[in-house]
């Protein structure tokens, strides 16, 4: 076999094929290398490799046509066939050396990862996952090639009838999807004769065992056909007759029937056992907070994907795959709309978006749009939006803890209205629903007091003063073991009945806002009343600690060093050099000036009572009612971890979640590449490289025919 590969591997390059190959990928390689990560600065490797695939169809019938046509047009095949070599030793060695000739390019792929990491942040697990799926597309496509060639002796039919199978193999899903939008047995068989389709279950980083399974069965069972057929000839040549035909066609079954079994028991494998999360930022992994809460799970709840099955989302359906392995309460079924039409209508008024899920059990349902499990950050400038989470994990666990909750664990959270409050921005609103909780407005002015059902109220940034019956309310529902999150906003009016409900526990406001000189806690482009904290650890910032969120125009917290009854928590502090400018308007710099005071100040404080035994006051202060805008949360995602920290901590007992996956980043900064490097290492990729290639090919070639 050794002897095969080595000849069928130098013959390779003793010729012009090899080298125009290798040239080939390199060049399409190279231009959308040139295109997606080198001018639009996409760090993804994937995306260039997707884009290529379509030159498997021109390629691999150039490389393959050869390996046994030639042989048996030449007649120079009777000396293979005769030899004392097997033919499986025989079909081994000439296709090892056409997947090595495939392999040099992937050698060249592997740099390139390592090119754009010089110019920022690139996820090295997902782009050697996509590599990797690239080569076993190309080897499996080079078998289906070798296979065809065996069939005939003619270099051109071998090079057209490859090119027609991977054709129809590449469009076998619009293929299925005319057949039938459902499903049925026919499709069922034509789907595994798609190659592409386990391509794409590698995109994001994730490493698809069942993928990897099907293309080294088919790798393996287009080899013992080839074999199968030599061995078919060499019978022949030495007998004048086909007597082995019977016993191969039967091996033959047995061989295709072996591998489907094989891919059937890897497909029923639960999918956390068979698929490795490589993504950057752990797409496909559930959090250890979705699987305890899918252990507690004791209501069967049924998860409808509104889409066809074989137009499903690869991604979606990763994850629906891992929910109904964690818990056998959940089942997941696929309702095609166009059979459908009006399904939603016993769950929503509205109907949603093609892929869309309806999550329902025997106490209520709702329904998780699609373009809520993918979220997209706007561009301001460009007026353009881009991919920038995934959060099905998110959605699908507060929707299957929802519908599975009692009536009486549902809470209530209320937004106090009538004081010119600013709003929530709609990612905080989100985190509420998520916690499933109910977000309600509250005008204090029609009522009696703070509702029975209030799990906790929200003050956010009052422009004008409570009267001091309102005032009195909030103070009295507090003092009752309340729960609250009190926001303050700088602004010239005097509040003093707002200002007498922190009173109550010694913390107030600073009368301006807070400009902070340390150029580590602001943010640059902004200045510094742009604040950057320094996160403290504690409950409601667990997962923020060391991290930093997004605080402008923020007032400073005061609040006593000790006390005996009352527990401080500082959730977060500006430096030292921090300084409160009382007079904004007038200031002549942001150092301290008269009038102003000094820091460093807290700009969230978390503050703790105990009323009796079963009751506790949990009041959390902020010093900005920008710090939950949607402004903030388009500059860092950790201000909605912050409110979510602080939601699912400030009401623990209610039979919220307890825990609001955060949406998981999906599309990485992208890479900035100078015009320089950009031009020169796509040049090189695109054009030098190639041509330099064909040319060693062409000139190996002409020395060679001079001989």
């Amino acid at each position: 076999m050794l002897a095969v590969f080595k000849r069928e591997f130098k013959s390779y390059f003793q010729s012009v094929i090899g080298w125009l190959f290798v040239a080939a990928f390199l060049a399409m390689f190279g231009l959308y290398f040139y295109i997606y990560n080198l001018l639009q600065g996409y760090p993804y490797v994937y995306y260039t490799l997707s884009a290529i695939t379509v030159v498997f169809l021109i390629a691999v019938p150039v490389l393959t046509m050869r390996s046994f046509a030639e042989e048996r047009k030449s007649k120079t095949d009777q000396l293979l066939l005769t030899a004392p070599v097997s033919p499986g030793k025989l079909v081994l060695g000439k296709y090892l050396a056409m997947a090595a000739v495939f392999t040099v390019d992937i050698a060249v792929f592997c740099v390139a990862p390592l090119i754009l990491r010089a110019f920022g942040t690139v996820p090295m697990g997902e782009s050697y996952i996509a590599i990797l799926a690239f080569w076993l597309y190309g080897c499996a496509c080079i078998a289906v090639g070798m296979f065809i060639s065996s069939l005939t002796e003619s270099q051109v039919i071998a090079a057209v009838l490859t090119f027609v199978v991977l054709f129809v193999s590449y469009l076998m899903q619009m293929i299925t999807g005319v057949i039938s939008s459902e499903g049925n047995v026919l499709t069922q068989i034509l789907e595994c004769l798609d190659l592409y389709a386990p391509f794409e279950k590698f995109a994001g980083g994730c490493l698809e065992l069942a993928a990897i399974v099907y293309y080294l069965t088919v790798m393996v069972l287009m080899n013992f056909l080839t074999v199968q057929s030599i061995q078919k000839r060499r019978f022949a040549m030495s007998r004048k007759k086909f007597s082995t035909a019977v016993f191969s066609v039967s091996f033959i079954a047995v061989a295709v029937a072996l591998s489907v079994v094989v891919n059937l028991i890897v497909n029923e494998i639960p999918s956390d056992k068979t698929a490795i999360d490589c993504s950057y930022s752990k797409l496909y992994s559930i959090t250890d907070d979705t699987k305890k809460a899918m252990e507690e799970l004791e209501e069967d709840v049924t998860i409808y994907a509104l889409v066809a099955e074989n137009r499903k989302d690869a991604q979606v359906d990763t994850i629906l795959s891992r929910y109904e392995d964690l818990s056998k309460h959940i089942s997941v079924e696929y309702v095609n709309p166009s059979k459908k039409p009006y399904f939603y209508r016993d769950y929503t008024e509205e109907a949603p978006a093609t892929n869309s899920l309806i999550v329902a059990s025997g106490r209520r349902s709702r329904v998780i749009d699609y373009y809520d499990i993918y979220q997209y950050k706007s561009d301001y400038y460009s007026y353009s939006s881009e991919l920038a989470g995934f959060d099905a994990e998110g959605q699908l666990t507060s929707a299957i803890q929802y519908v599975t909750m009692g009536d009486d664990q549902l809470p209530v959270v209320y937004e106090i209205t009538g004081h010119g409050e600013y709003s929530l921005g709609s990612e905080f609103t989100d985190v509420i629903s998520k916690a499933n909780m109910t977000l309600s407005d509250l005008e204090l002015l029609n009522e009696e007091g703070v509702p029975e059902d209030a799990a906790a109220i929200i003050i956010n940034g009052p422009q004008q003063d409570f009267n001091k019956a309102d005032a009195k309310k909030v103070i009295d529902y507090l003092k009752d073991g309340g729960k609250a999150i009190v926001i303050g906003s700088y602004t010239e009016e005097e509040l003093p009945n707002f200002d007498s409900i922190l009173e109550e526990y010694d913390v107030s406001f600073t009368k301006g806002m807070v400009a902070d000189n340390d150029t580590q806690n602001y943010y640059r482009m902004g200045g510094p009343f742009h604040l950057l904290p320094d996160v403290n650890s504690s409950a409601y910032t667990g997962s923020l600690a060391g991290k930093y969120v997004y605080v402008p125009a923020s007032l400073g917290i005061t609040y006593p060093a000790e006390s005996d009854d009352v527990t401080y928590t500082s959730l977060m502090d500006t430096s030292d050099q921090a300084v409160s400018k009382n007079d904004p308007g007038n200031m002549t710099d942001y150092t301290l000036e008269t009038g102003d005071d000094e820091g460093p100040f807290s700009l969230g404080l978390a503050v703790e009572v105990s009323v009796d035994e079963d009751k506790t006051t949990r009041l959390l202060v902020f010093a900005s009612p920008y710090l939950f805008s949607d402004e903030a949360s388009q500059l860092t995602a950790n201000n909605a971890v912050l409110f979510s920290d602080v939601v699912t901590n400030l009401v623990p007992d209610t039979g919220a979640s307890g825990s609001v996956i955060p949406v998981k980043e999906y599309i990485l900064d992208q890479l900035t590449v100078n015009a320089f490097w950009s031009i020169l290492l796509g040049l090189m990729f695109t054009i030098f490289v190639p041509i330099v290639l064909v040319g060693t090919g062409i000139v190996i070639f002409a020395v060679r025919r001079k001989k």
